[in-house]
């Protein structure tokens, strides 16, 4: 096997929390007499090059100027940020290390916060830690594996800040059993769009609690978090399986989850560079240092025994294996390209059909020579927050399209967007569901429907906690 193609596939299979629609223009209000700045501790600058450095995310796609970034040491400096914006209405946006695809940490001639300097490691307890919004998942992990203790839920991309993928659910490998990130929130101090610092938890402000896990931002910035923690294993060993055929991929992948047979149970459509594809099941068994009876899982399964590949890894080195596929993309170029990719859930019952149908109008040039099309089963009943929203059956499949141009050509990515938009419709139309983080325009009808019967309660808390609806533009949740 080729160097480039062990490390696309060992990257893990996730890719889903790197993490709107197009910003509409906005008044750019005057900063008024010379100097005026938000009164904080930390940093405010209004320089070009700070500002053009936070117009733009990780999908190089949509592009939004603020007219000032701000650095807080502190809640309290994020507070007074919101207090002074409120009083001139203009529009704020949290941004961590910018991993969204489509302008969604981007404010239009408003103010965008950012919460990479708010990132300690606080206490660490037995079942739980505590850390600021800005520490990344790779910080969580190194902190909690010191006490042989890790994060149920970890995103592929461990780069991503802990409030970032809060705000959107943070879906990964473990979520058939744990849930999402979301899922594995004991506490929360969030500072409101009005201005207010709040501590709130399931049994304390639970409406705000439920409103900003997997809130998309718009009721509040997300500060401080308290996680649940799990017993960390030692080791992980991973089979990477190949089939001839759709079909006999997912029957292997139906069988595998309903058996339990894997800590970690995910699956891939990848070019296969003829023209065609292949088809890829990965199971991973968490073991200590005793090495776990693999025949076991795979008895009966009917993948090609020939190409089966197996590894073994710290569990620390597997959770970071992304990082390996980051520094190919790196090296190619392809990671400074634009990025639109698509990520969905189907319901069970047709994901295979609906899964073929897409499949069969894509081409290896539709994804990339390191794209990839994620396609894996999860229960849903792990899935817990309000917000979040699933298909309405017991098992539903990830559907992610991760396009990964080999160029930053723009008639080619405007095409990529346009066909998100067509992909998107069908899986809807077939009662699929959205997972916030994809790149084509969205409306606030979309929206709405996206949400369906929680939209209400999502409604409802942002006009008590964001009444001049000012945080998280990029999605275009609220506007008219």
């Amino acid at each position: 096997m080729a160097p480039d193609r062990r490390t696309l596939l060992r990257a893990g299979l996730g890719a889903t929390a790197t993490l709107a629609s197009p910003l509409g223009p906005l008044a750019r209000p005057a900063l008024g007499a010379a100097g005026e700045l938000p009164p904080i501790e930390g940093d405010v600058s209004c320089d070009a090059d700070a500002c053009a450095a936070a117009s733009e995310d990780f999908g190089r796609i949509v592009s939004a100027r603020p007219q000032m970034v701000v650095r807080p040491k502190s809640a309290a400096d994020i507070a007074r940020v919101m207090q002074w914006a409120a009083s001139r209405k203009l529009k704020v946006a949290a941004r961590g290390h910018g991993h969204s695809i489509y302008g969604r940490p981007l404010a239009e001639g408003g103010v965008v916060i950012d919460m990479t300097a708010i990132d300690t490691i606080g206490e660490i307890g037995p079942d739980r830690i505590t850390v600021a919004a800005g520490a990344t998942w790779a910080d969580v992990l190194d902190a909690a594996l010191a006490r042989d203790l890790t994060p149920p839920v970890l995103t592929n991309y461990l780069d991503l800040t802990v409030g970032g993928t809060i705000a959107i659910g943070g879906i990964g490998g473990s979520s058939s059993r744990h849930g999402l990130q979301a899922d594995n929130v004991l506490e929360l101090q969030l500072v409101t769009g009005d201005g207010r610092e709040l501590i709130c938890s399931p049994s304390s402000n639970a409406d705000l609690f439920h409103a900003a896990s997997a809130g998309l931002g718009q009721c509040g910035i997300i500060t401080r978090t308290t996680l649940r923690l799990v017993r960390a294993p030692r080791r992980v060993r991973r089979a990477q399986l190949y089939y001839p055929d759709l079909a006999s991929l997912v029957a292997d992948q139906q069988r595998a989850l309903s058996d339990d047979r894997f800590d970690q149970l995910q699956g891939a459509v990848l070019p296969d560079g003829n023209g065609g594809w292949r088809y890829l099941l990965e199971g991973a068994i968490f073991h200590g240092s005793d090495a776990p009876d693999q025949g076991a899982a795979l008895k009966d399964l009917s993948h090609i025994r020939s190409a089966t590949v197996t590894t073994d890894y710290g569990y620390h080195d597997d959770a970071r294996a992304f990082a390996r596929f980051e520094a190919l993309l790196r090296s190619k170029g392809h990671w400074f390209n634009p990025q639109p990719w698509l990520f969905s859930f189907l319901p069970a019952s047709s994901a295979e059909q609906i899964a073929r149908e897409i499949i069969g109008q894509l081409t290896g040039d539709d994804i990339g020579p390191f794209g990839r099309i994620i396609f894996y089963p999860l229960r849903t009943g792990a899935f817990r927050a309000p917000l979040v929203r699933m298909p309405d059956q017991p098992v539903a499949f990830v559907f992610n399209v991760v396009r990964i141009p080999a160029s930053n050509d723009a008639r080619q990515i405007e095409r990529m967007i346009a066909d998100n938009r067509k992909i998107y419709d069908r899986i809807r139309d077939a009662g699929g569901i959205l997972y916030p983080v994809s790149a084509f325009p969205m409306s606030p009808d979309d929206w709405k429907q996206h949400f369906g019967p929680v939209w209400t309660q999502l409604a409802e808390a942002k006009r008590r906690y964001d009444p001049n609806d000012l945080l998280t533009p990029g999605y275009n949740l609220f506007d008219a």
